[in-house]
This record gives C-alpha cells, sequence and structure tokens, in this order.
C-alpha cells in the first residue's frame, strides 16, 4: 500500500510539473491545454507508449522518478531562458553559444566514441573474427540520439515566427530501402560488396545559422562482402556496353539461392553524411569515420570452399581489400542531387523517401549505385504554424 501511495504521489506531482510547461492539465481526456501528449513525449525523450503508462499513472516508482528528473530540468532551463527581462537579447545569445556548444560536442562525442567502438589496434587482422555482436554497434548509435537526456533535435517551439526552416521535418530516423550491390576486384575478380541495411538518424544543424537548411545524419551501416567461385570480371555484371550501370539481374538477384557465391564477412560502418536543401533538390555529401570486419565463422567458410588454403587467401584479400578499395567509402561521397521528398517541406511525413544516385570508382570503372533512405520515425509530426 505505502509503495501505491507513494505512486500516487509521483504521478501528482508529474502531472502539477508538466502542467507549469504546458498548460492546464484535462484529467478526462489526459491531455494538456497547450501541446498534445505526443510532443511533450519527445520533449522528455520517451515513447509515446511510455508517456501513456506515466499520464495514466500506471508507470513505476522508478519511472516516475526519472521523469520528474527530466521535466524539472526543463523548468530550469525555461527559467535560464526568461531570466533578467533587461537583458534578454544578452540570455538568448549566451544560450545560443551554450546550446551550439553542447550541440557541436556532443557530435564530437558521439563520433569519438562510436569510431572508439569501431576501431581495433591491429586493423582489420586475423583478430577481428573475435568482434563483439553486431547489434550492440548499431545500439550505441541509437543510445546516443534515443535517451532521455541529450536532446539533438530542434524543437517546434524553436523554429523561427515565419516557421521557414526546412530541416525540421527531416529530423529523426531514416533506414536503407533496397540493397544494392557493388563487384569489386583487385589482383583478381570474383568479390561483391552488398549494401544491407542502413540506420541514420537526422538532427537540424541549427549551429549553421542558415535558416535550417542544412542538416546531418549518424548512420550504422550492415553489409556484406560474397566471393563468387566463378571470378567472373566486373564487366560480366554491368549493362552490356556500359562501364557504369549495374544489370539489374544482378542487383536484384539474391545471392544467398546461388551456389556460386559465398558470403565471407560483414561489414560495420559508421558513416556521418551533410545534407542541404536547395529549394526542391538535397544534395547530399559524407564519408566514413569508423570500419571494422566480421568474419564468417571459418568452419562454414571451409564446408563451403572445400579448400583451406583458398580460404585463407581470400580472406587476405577482403583485408587488402577493405583497406584499399573500401577506402573510396571513407573518402567524400559524389551523389547527385535527390528530389525533396515534398516542395512544401512542412508536408514530409513518415514513409517519405531520399533516392540518391552515386558513384563508386572501381579502379578504371566508375560505377553507378542507388541508394533510397525511408523515414521510419519523424521526431516532429505536426506543422510549425
Amino acid at each position: 500500500m505505502e509503495s501505491h501511495k507513494n505512486t500516487e504521489e509521483l504521478h501528482r506531482s508529474f502531472i502539477d510539473k508538466l502542467s507549469i510547461r504546458y498548460g492546464a492539465f484535462d484529467g478526462l481526456r489526459n491531455q494538456f491545454e497547450s501541446t498534445s501528449n505526443s510532443i511533450i513525449a519527445r520533449d522528455l525523450f520517451y515513447s509515446d507508449s511510455q508517456f501513456s503508462r506515466l499520464i495514466n499513472g500506471t508507470a513505476s516508482e522508478g519511472e516516475f522518478k526519472r521523469a520528474l528528473g527530466n521535466i524539472e530540468r526543463l523548468l530550469d532551463l525555461d527559467k535560464l531562458k526568461t531570466s533578467k527581462p533587461s537583458d534578454l537579447k544578452s540570455t538568448k545569445k549566451k544560450i545560443v553559444i551554450k546550446r551550439r556548444f553542447l550541440i557541436v560536442a556532443t557530435g564530437v562525442i558521439v563520433s569519438l566514441a562510436i569510431v572508439s567502438f569501431l576501431y581495433f589496434k591491429e586493423y582489420f587482422s586475423t583478430k577481428m573474427a573475435k568482434v563483439i555482436v553486431s547489434d550492440s554497434k548499431y545500439d550505441m548509435l541509437k543510445w546516443s540520439f534515443e535517451n532521455n537526456f541529450i536532446q539533438p533535435y530542434v524543437k517546434l517551439k524553436e523554429l523561427p515566427d515565419d516557421c521557414y526552416y526546412p530541416c525540421y521535418k527531416y529530423q529523426g530516423k531514416w533506414i536503407l530501402k533496397n540493397e544494392y550491390k557493388i563487384p569489386f576486384y583487385r589482383e583478381r575478380n570474383g568479390f561483391h560488396y552488398v549494401a544491407k541495411e542502413a540506420i541514420m538518424y537526422a538532427r537540424c544543424m541549427d549551429e549553421r545559422g542558415d535558416r535550417g537548411e542544412s542538416f546531418e545524419g549518424y548512420e550504422y551501416q550492415k553489409h556484406e562482402i560474397w566471393y563468387d567461385k566463378r571470378e567472373f570480371p566486373i564487366d560480366s555484371f554491368l549493362t552490356k556496353g556500359s562501364n557504369t550501370q549495374i544489370r539489374e539481374l544482378y542487383n536484384f538477384s539474391n545471392l544467398d539461392e546461388d551456389d556460386n557465391f559465398v558470403k565471407i564477412a560483414y561489414v560495420h560502418t559508421f558513416f556521418r553524411t551533410e545534407f542541404k536543401i536547395d529549394s526542391s533538390f538535397i544534395q547530399r555529401t559524407g564519408k566514413a569515420l569508423g570500419r571494422d570486419i566480421e568474419f564468417v565463422n571459418d568452419k562454414v567458410l571451409n564446408d563451403q570452399l572445400n579448400n583451406e588454403n583458398s580460404l585463407n587467401s581470400i580472406k587476405n584479400e577482403i583485408k587488402a581489400i577493405s583497406i584499399n578499395r573500401l577506402e573510396d567509402y571513407s573518402k567524400p561521397i559524389t551523389c547527385n542531387p535527390a528530389l525533396a521528398p515534398d516542395v512544401n517541406f512542412n508536408l514530409i511525413e513518415e514513409g517519405d523517401e531520399m533516392s540518391f544516385n552515386c558513384h563508386f570508382s572501381i579502379g578504371n570503372f566508375i560505377v553507378n549505385y542507388k541508394k533510397t533512405y525511408v523515414f521510419s520515425d519523424q521526431y516532429i509530426n505536426n506543422y510549425c504554424r
């Protein structure tokens, strides 16, 4: 009973503090006067379901205590913004400087943390077979953007009076729509790079001061390297008469169902991209900041290759490819501008796409590939009015 009483008191305190920031609370509808529950949940860095438990009083005592800490920090920030009315301009300037410093510092910390996590002392050595579970690599990026304390996004109430701040509707999580394939070669043919998965968190670069026309993405990529036992040359996979266009039949094929292909390794990459909104187009530039390779189990590979010497030779080739050929992915990417999902940026919503036609250099070949992002979780669903 005592625990239940504590929870009720915490719930009342939580509602009271939220009311200070978001207006009177309607207990019948479980809503506040000035702001939707969805927006408040995002301000506190909670999902709608988590916030629903809190607002309905069904959360645990620990959840209420953490939530109270979050709203108290927001109220403290509000006090800072409204302090010294006679010197409001100076105060705002200090807040902006502090915010920009925190955003830049957060980006640096996130980048360094993930790069450090991905980097190994003996780069692309045989010890890479002992990497930790790949999901944890994405978890670190997810933690950086989906926690209750770091708030990297620009919020609706922070937008200018004229609402011209295009990037605000692009903020949130984007994922890769379709995989794409790129054939490689070094001293021998037979290697193929398959882009399987990408998860990107995008945020407005409000430190740029360009009226919201720039946003950046921190992206985890999980790709694969395959070996074609026939070692067909690269042009076998390109459109006849073209040194740039990959055949659709090859690009949409399932290598798992082809006995000629053997999956050799997984490639984990941390990528940072900058986007520039230019009218109805979006320009994309970026580069890899960290990468490692996770080889498939040797026993599995030996069963498919039937030759231990061949396995050792292929693994050595892949290490060399990773350092040399994949180095192109560590240089600024080259992509054509994409059409914006909607000319009216206020109408951009979950399910929209950004599709970029890009170029990758492979020796004397420059191969075209298409990378399409799908908006899976939008940070601001409402319109700026």
